[in-house]
């Protein structure tokens, strides 16, 4: 492994203030080492911790980023905010943001200065220009930019984005989303777009994926698909099987799983119901690239997606004696619920596959499960995020 791929060498000027990398300074290897460690602390009592599985590029994997803008003075400012806090930190060579993206951002601050846009003022509420959103399709190499903005005219909007396309032609739609709210959230409640489709392809293993500004999207792709091969491989699908994906945003694991396993029987629910509109549009478009494939084809034209609260629509399935064979489980940090464990139980598939962003909260479930009838057999932590102390986790359950 490189000196640069194993952290030896690589050192941020401004990560002190930052504070957006905790294992800056520290060699790869080591913080492989000591992410591991934090896992097996936490799950070895309760299953089998396999060794952690690393990246192979742990820089400049974010395909997500977004900087804030705002002022110093007269002089227009534009980079992340601190930790904890929204003190704006310039910082044109991030070492975890993709460089194309990082590239593009900072032509946009200084287009932003050459049209003499405003910045958004968040003591006032005055200005214009509140952030820019960037996304990125690492395999197709199409890019989505927002301009997140307080107001919805943008002065000499057709020149700004005229330029930004041609010095940037992997830029494939260019989206002003209009936020007026006084919180912290990213984008407002109205998006327009100005260029292009309005979303953006990528592929996770073969299969193709519609991402709008609001998707969930896994930031590290090929440490996505890492991640996504061990949880299908624990899955143990066969034709036929009935799979439930259970917090499925916009179905990139059954969908995956889909075209590993031709003929199993797909259900996705999610609560967004921006997103269960993308999981649908993947499938079907998933299902026409595969005209001379039959089986692939059915199967993704078979698959559901519910726009639902998955604890809910399990106790109701529950309560209907559904059943599934199998049961992807990919909630957000904070798990799942008691009684979404309960529902499992009901339903009684005969293996669950729990992939975690927080091995603490994935212990506390683990140990609901097994109260359950559900053993853990082995979990795999995926180093998803290089240089922070997050890591993502694939855990196997079976029906005692």
């Amino acid at each position: 492994m490189a000196e640069k791929k194993t952290g030896k060498e690589i050192h941020c000027p401004v990560s002190k203030n930052c504070g957006g990398c905790d294992y800056v300074g520290i060699p790869y290897t080591e913080q492989l080492k000591r992410k591991e460690q934090r896992v097996r602390d936490l799950l070895s009592s309760l299953c089998p911790v396999r060794p952690i599985v690393g990246a192979k590029e742990p820089c400049f994997y974010r395909n997500k980023v977004h900087w804030a803008f705002g002022h110093m003075g007269t002089h227009l400012i534009a980079g992340r905010y601190a930790e904890g806090s929204h003190r704006i930190i310039e910082n044109d060579h991030c070492l975890l943001e993709d460089e194309e993206c990082s590239k593009i951002l900072s032509d946009i601050r200084d287009l932003a200065i050459r049209f003499k846009i405003p910045s958004y003022d968040e003591k006032t509420r005055r200005g214009l220009l509140r952030r820019v959103l960037l996304r990125k399709g690492s395999a197709t190499g199409e890019v989505m930019v927002v301009l997140v903005l307080a107001s919805p005219v943008l002065p000499g909007k057709k020149g700004f984005i005229k330029i930004l396309l041609e010095k940037h032609p992997s830029i494939k739609t260019v989206l002003i989303n209009i936020n007026t709210r006084s919180d912290s959230m990213i984008l407002g409640d109205k998006t327009i777009c100005e260029f292009g489709r309005g979303f953006i392809w990528d592929e996770l293993l073969g299969v193709r994926f519609k991402i709008s500004p609001e998707s969930f999207y896994q930031i590290n792709h090929d440490q996505t698909e890492k991640l996504y091969s061990l949880a299908i491989e624990a899955a143990s699908l066969r034709p036929g099987d009935r799979v439930l994906d259970a917090y499925c945003g916009i179905g990139t694991i059954g969908l995956c799983a889909a075209s590993s396993v031709p003929g199993i029987r797909l259900t996705g629910v999610e609560l967004n119901r921006a997103a269960v509109r993308d999981a649908r549009d993947n499938a079907a478009a998933n299902g026409k690239q595969r005209e001379q494939d039959t089986d692939k084809k059915s199967t993704f034209e078979r698959a559901r997606f519910l726009a639902a609260d998955a604890t809910k629509y399990m106790v109701e399935e529950a309560a209907k004696n559904s059943a599934f064979d199998v049961v992807f489980l990919d909630p957000p940090r904070a798990g799942t619920t008691p009684e979404f464990i309960t529902a499992c139980e009901k339903l009684a598939p005969k293996r669950i596959v729990y992939v975690s962003c927080d091995p603490t909260t994935l212990a506390r479930d683990l140990k609901e499960f097994k109260k359950h009838g559900y053993a853990p057999q082995y979990a795999v932590p995926v180093d998803m995020f290089p240089f922070t102390d997050h890591t993502e986790n694939c855990c196997l359950l079976e029906r005692v």
